[in-house]
Protein backbone atom coordinates (compact mmCIF):
# COMPACT_ATOMS: atom_id res chain seq x y z
CA UNK A 1 0.00 0.00 0.00
CA UNK A 2 1.39 3.18 -0.51
CA UNK A 3 -0.32 7.40 -0.57
CA UNK A 4 0.09 9.91 -3.21
CA UNK A 5 -1.39 13.63 -3.13
CA UNK A 6 -2.95 14.30 -6.22
CA UNK A 7 -4.54 17.72 -7.08
CA UNK A 8 -5.25 18.36 -3.70
CA UNK A 9 -6.25 15.15 -2.78
CA UNK A 10 -4.64 12.20 -0.61
CA UNK A 11 -5.25 8.19 -2.24
CA UNK A 12 -4.37 5.35 -1.20
CA UNK A 13 -3.84 2.54 -3.38
CA UNK A 14 -1.96 -0.24 -4.27
CA UNK A 15 -0.18 -1.54 -7.83
CA UNK A 16 0.75 -5.05 -7.78
CA UNK A 17 1.34 -7.58 -10.59
CA UNK A 18 3.51 -7.80 -14.18
CA UNK A 19 2.38 -7.51 -17.09
CA UNK A 20 1.37 -5.08 -20.11
CA UNK A 21 -2.04 -5.20 -19.53
CA UNK A 22 -3.25 -2.88 -16.39
CA UNK A 23 -6.43 -3.60 -14.47
CA UNK A 24 -8.35 -0.52 -12.30
CA UNK A 25 -10.16 -1.92 -9.73
CA UNK A 26 -12.42 0.71 -8.32
CA UNK A 27 -14.81 -0.24 -4.67
CA UNK A 28 -18.31 -0.01 -3.73
CA UNK A 29 -19.86 3.01 -2.12
CA UNK A 30 -18.97 2.36 1.72
CA UNK A 31 -16.06 0.39 0.32
CA UNK A 32 -12.41 0.76 0.55
CA UNK A 33 -9.60 -1.30 -1.60
CA UNK A 34 -9.41 -4.37 0.67
CA UNK A 35 -13.18 -4.99 -0.97
CA UNK A 36 -11.00 -6.25 -3.73
CA UNK A 37 -8.44 -8.26 -1.28
CA UNK A 38 -9.71 -11.56 -2.37
CA UNK A 39 -9.79 -10.79 -6.09
CA UNK A 40 -6.73 -8.92 -6.95
CA UNK A 41 -4.02 -12.05 -6.51
CA UNK A 42 -5.75 -13.75 -8.79
CA UNK A 43 -5.66 -11.31 -11.99
CA UNK A 44 -1.90 -10.02 -10.62
CA UNK A 45 -0.62 -13.12 -11.98
CA UNK A 46 -1.24 -11.90 -15.36
CA UNK A 47 -1.40 -8.03 -15.33
CA UNK A 48 -0.84 -5.14 -13.36
CA UNK A 49 -3.38 -4.62 -11.15
CA UNK A 50 -4.33 -0.88 -9.22
CA UNK A 51 -6.41 -0.37 -6.63
CA UNK A 52 -7.26 2.41 -4.13
CA UNK A 53 -9.41 4.25 -2.08
CA UNK A 54 -11.86 7.08 -3.79
CA UNK A 55 -12.04 10.34 -2.44
CA UNK A 56 -13.72 10.04 0.76
CA UNK A 57 -13.53 6.25 1.39
CA UNK A 58 -10.65 4.19 3.28
CA UNK A 59 -7.30 5.66 4.11
CA UNK A 60 -8.17 8.10 1.65
CA UNK A 61 -8.84 11.81 2.43
CA UNK A 62 -11.99 12.56 3.46
CA UNK A 63 -14.15 14.90 1.75
CA UNK A 64 -17.23 17.93 2.11
CA UNK A 65 -19.59 19.67 0.08
CA UNK A 66 -20.39 18.36 -3.45
CA UNK A 67 -18.83 15.68 -5.15
CA UNK A 68 -18.72 14.59 -8.92
CA UNK A 69 -18.40 11.49 -11.45
CA UNK A 70 -15.94 14.14 -13.56
CA UNK A 71 -13.70 14.80 -10.05
CA UNK A 72 -13.69 10.59 -9.35
CA UNK A 73 -13.03 9.65 -12.66
CA UNK A 74 -10.09 12.26 -13.23
CA UNK A 75 -8.92 11.08 -9.66
CA UNK A 76 -8.15 7.41 -11.78
CA UNK A 77 -6.85 9.19 -14.93
CA UNK A 78 -4.02 11.59 -12.69
CA UNK A 79 -3.43 8.31 -10.67
CA UNK A 80 -2.58 6.33 -13.79
CA UNK A 81 -0.28 8.97 -15.23
CA UNK A 82 1.34 9.53 -11.95
CA UNK A 83 2.11 5.98 -12.16
CA UNK A 84 3.54 6.33 -15.42
CA UNK A 85 1.06 3.71 -16.76
CA UNK A 86 0.24 4.59 -20.19
CA UNK A 87 -1.81 2.65 -22.84
CA UNK A 88 -5.25 1.83 -22.01
CA UNK A 89 -6.71 0.45 -18.94
CA UNK A 90 -9.51 -2.00 -18.21
CA UNK A 91 -11.79 -1.74 -15.50
CA UNK A 92 -13.85 -3.58 -13.20
CA UNK A 93 -16.17 -1.81 -10.49
CA UNK A 94 -18.85 -2.32 -7.65
CA UNK A 95 -22.43 -0.33 -7.29
CA UNK A 96 -20.89 2.96 -7.14
CA UNK A 97 -17.77 1.90 -8.28
CA UNK A 98 -19.42 0.35 -11.30
CA UNK A 99 -20.44 3.97 -12.39
CA UNK A 100 -17.19 5.82 -11.96
CA UNK A 101 -15.57 2.96 -13.96
CA UNK A 102 -18.63 3.53 -17.04
CA UNK A 103 -17.83 7.16 -16.41
CA UNK A 104 -14.34 6.92 -16.75
CA UNK A 105 -14.77 4.66 -20.17
CA UNK A 106 -17.05 7.78 -21.21
CA UNK A 107 -14.77 10.34 -20.29
CA UNK A 108 -11.43 8.61 -21.24
CA UNK A 109 -12.60 6.93 -24.19
CA UNK A 110 -8.78 6.60 -25.35
CA UNK A 111 -7.83 5.06 -22.51
CA UNK A 112 -9.97 1.97 -22.11
CA UNK A 113 -9.70 -1.07 -23.23
CA UNK A 114 -13.01 -2.70 -21.34
CA UNK A 115 -15.29 -2.10 -18.58
CA UNK A 116 -16.91 -4.82 -16.42
CA UNK A 117 -19.34 -3.74 -13.50
CA UNK A 118 -21.25 -5.18 -10.52
CA UNK A 119 -24.47 -3.97 -9.77
CA UNK A 120 -23.52 -0.63 -11.14
CA UNK A 121 -24.92 2.49 -9.23
CA UNK A 122 -25.82 5.21 -12.20
CA UNK A 123 -27.88 7.27 -10.37
CA UNK A 124 -31.32 7.19 -8.25
CA UNK A 125 -34.73 7.07 -9.75
CA UNK A 126 -36.70 10.21 -8.55
CA UNK A 127 -39.27 8.21 -6.77
CA UNK A 128 -36.20 6.76 -4.53
CA UNK A 129 -34.93 10.05 -4.22
CA UNK A 130 -36.58 11.83 -1.12
CA UNK A 131 -36.08 8.59 0.70
CA UNK A 132 -32.54 8.22 0.38
CA UNK A 133 -31.81 11.73 1.04
CA UNK A 134 -33.83 11.42 4.24
CA UNK A 135 -31.72 8.12 4.86
CA UNK A 136 -28.36 10.12 4.50
CA UNK A 137 -29.54 13.12 6.53
CA UNK A 138 -30.12 10.62 9.12
CA UNK A 139 -26.23 9.36 8.48
CA UNK A 140 -25.05 13.22 8.77
CA UNK A 141 -26.67 13.34 12.15
CA UNK A 142 -26.37 9.98 13.72
CA UNK A 143 -23.59 8.02 11.88
CA UNK A 144 -23.07 5.08 10.28
CA UNK A 145 -24.79 2.55 12.98
CA UNK A 146 -27.83 5.12 11.88
CA UNK A 147 -28.29 2.86 8.75
CA UNK A 148 -25.89 -0.69 9.45
CA UNK A 149 -28.69 -3.12 9.74
CA UNK A 150 -30.74 -1.96 6.50
CA UNK A 151 -27.16 -1.85 4.48
CA UNK A 152 -26.42 -5.26 5.71
CA UNK A 153 -30.03 -6.79 5.33
CA UNK A 154 -30.19 -5.86 1.95
CA UNK A 155 -26.55 -5.25 0.56
CA UNK A 156 -25.39 -8.78 2.46
CA UNK A 157 -27.96 -11.00 2.29
CA UNK A 158 -28.01 -13.90 4.73
CA UNK A 159 -27.94 -16.58 2.36
CA UNK A 160 -24.39 -15.01 1.99
CA UNK A 161 -23.21 -14.84 5.34
CA UNK A 162 -21.73 -18.59 5.68
CA UNK A 163 -18.45 -17.04 5.95
CA UNK A 164 -19.22 -15.37 9.27
CA UNK A 165 -15.65 -13.70 9.68
CA UNK A 166 -16.11 -12.63 6.18
CA UNK A 167 -19.12 -10.78 7.11
CA UNK A 168 -18.51 -9.52 10.41
CA UNK A 169 -15.40 -7.98 9.05
CA UNK A 170 -16.65 -6.45 6.37
CA UNK A 171 -19.57 -4.60 8.71
CA UNK A 172 -17.09 -3.74 11.10
CA UNK A 173 -15.22 -1.95 8.06
CA UNK A 174 -18.40 -0.69 6.62
CA UNK A 175 -18.86 1.24 10.06
CA UNK A 176 -16.06 3.02 10.27
CA UNK A 177 -16.91 4.80 7.25
CA UNK A 178 -16.73 8.58 7.37
CA UNK A 179 -20.83 9.44 7.75
CA UNK A 180 -20.06 13.35 6.20
CA UNK A 181 -17.79 11.80 3.09
CA UNK A 182 -20.37 8.74 3.07
CA UNK A 183 -23.00 11.14 2.61
CA UNK A 184 -21.28 13.04 0.46
CA UNK A 185 -20.37 10.11 -2.30
CA UNK A 186 -24.50 9.33 -2.36
CA UNK A 187 -25.54 13.17 -3.04
CA UNK A 188 -23.19 12.59 -6.22
CA UNK A 189 -24.72 9.86 -7.10
CA UNK A 190 -28.39 11.52 -6.25
CA UNK A 191 -27.19 14.12 -9.12
CA UNK A 192 -25.76 11.36 -11.61
CA UNK A 193 -27.59 11.58 -14.85
CA UNK A 194 -25.44 8.55 -17.03
CA UNK A 195 -28.28 7.49 -19.64
CA UNK A 196 -27.35 9.53 -22.39
CA UNK A 197 -23.35 8.75 -21.89
CA UNK A 198 -23.88 4.91 -21.30
CA UNK A 199 -25.47 4.72 -25.04
CA UNK A 200 -21.98 6.35 -26.38
CA UNK A 201 -19.50 3.69 -24.85
CA UNK A 202 -18.07 1.64 -27.74
CA UNK A 203 -15.55 -0.35 -25.36
CA UNK A 204 -16.49 -3.88 -24.84
CA UNK A 205 -18.63 -3.76 -21.76
CA UNK A 206 -19.55 -6.78 -19.22
CA UNK A 207 -22.62 -6.03 -16.69
CA UNK A 208 -23.19 -8.33 -14.00
CA UNK A 209 -26.41 -8.49 -11.94
CA UNK A 210 -27.15 -10.20 -8.55
CA UNK A 211 -29.76 -12.41 -7.60
CA UNK A 212 -29.76 -11.80 -4.26
CA UNK A 213 -28.87 -7.78 -4.24
CA UNK A 214 -31.83 -6.54 -2.36
CA UNK A 215 -30.21 -2.99 -3.13
CA UNK A 216 -29.96 -2.97 -6.77
CA UNK A 217 -31.86 -6.54 -8.31
CA UNK A 218 -31.33 -7.85 -11.39
CA UNK A 219 -33.77 -5.28 -13.29
CA UNK A 220 -31.72 -2.06 -12.56
CA UNK A 221 -28.47 -3.89 -13.93
CA UNK A 222 -30.60 -5.44 -17.00
CA UNK A 223 -31.50 -2.13 -17.66
CA UNK A 224 -28.02 -0.56 -17.67
CA UNK A 225 -26.51 -3.52 -20.13
CA UNK A 226 -29.45 -2.83 -22.50
CA UNK A 227 -28.49 1.44 -22.02
CA UNK A 228 -24.85 0.02 -23.95
CA UNK A 229 -24.78 -0.35 -27.04
CA UNK A 230 -23.18 -4.37 -27.78
CA UNK A 231 -22.85 -5.08 -23.25
CA UNK A 232 -23.03 -8.13 -22.02
CA UNK A 233 -25.22 -9.17 -19.00
CA UNK A 234 -24.74 -12.02 -16.76
CA UNK A 235 -26.85 -12.81 -13.75
CA UNK A 236 -25.06 -14.39 -10.76
CA UNK A 237 -26.26 -15.54 -7.05
CA UNK A 238 -24.78 -13.25 -5.25
CA UNK A 239 -25.25 -9.61 -3.32
CA UNK A 240 -24.58 -6.43 -3.81
CA UNK A 241 -21.12 -6.26 -2.10
CA UNK A 242 -20.15 -8.93 -4.64
CA UNK A 243 -16.55 -8.53 -4.75
CA UNK A 244 -16.34 -9.57 -1.07
CA UNK A 245 -19.47 -12.03 -0.81
CA UNK A 246 -18.36 -13.99 -3.15
CA UNK A 247 -14.86 -13.20 -4.80
CA UNK A 248 -14.05 -16.64 -6.52
CA UNK A 249 -17.40 -16.01 -8.44
CA UNK A 250 -16.80 -12.49 -9.59
CA UNK A 251 -13.10 -12.91 -9.79
CA UNK A 252 -14.14 -15.70 -12.33
CA UNK A 253 -16.88 -14.14 -14.35
CA UNK A 254 -14.67 -11.26 -14.75
CA UNK A 255 -11.82 -12.59 -15.66
CA UNK A 256 -13.38 -15.06 -18.44
CA UNK A 257 -14.46 -11.56 -19.87
CA UNK A 258 -11.29 -10.36 -20.27
CA UNK A 259 -9.65 -12.66 -21.52
CA UNK A 260 -11.83 -12.76 -24.40
CA UNK A 261 -11.90 -9.42 -25.29
CA UNK A 262 -7.86 -9.75 -25.15
CA UNK A 263 -7.85 -12.07 -27.90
Amino acid sequence: MDFVELDGVALRYELSGRGDRTLVLVHEMGGSLESWDEIAPQFARSRRVLRYDTRGAGLSQKVRGELSLDTMAADISVLLDTLKITGKVALAGVAVGGAIALHFAARYPERTSAVAVGSPATGITLDRRPAALERLAGIETNGMAFVVEDAMLNGYAPELRGNAGRFERFRARWLGNDPGSYAAIWRMLANAEMQDELGRLRCPVLVIGGSLDRVRPPPFAQAVAKAIPGARYVELRTGHYMSVQTPDLIANCIEEFLKSVDA
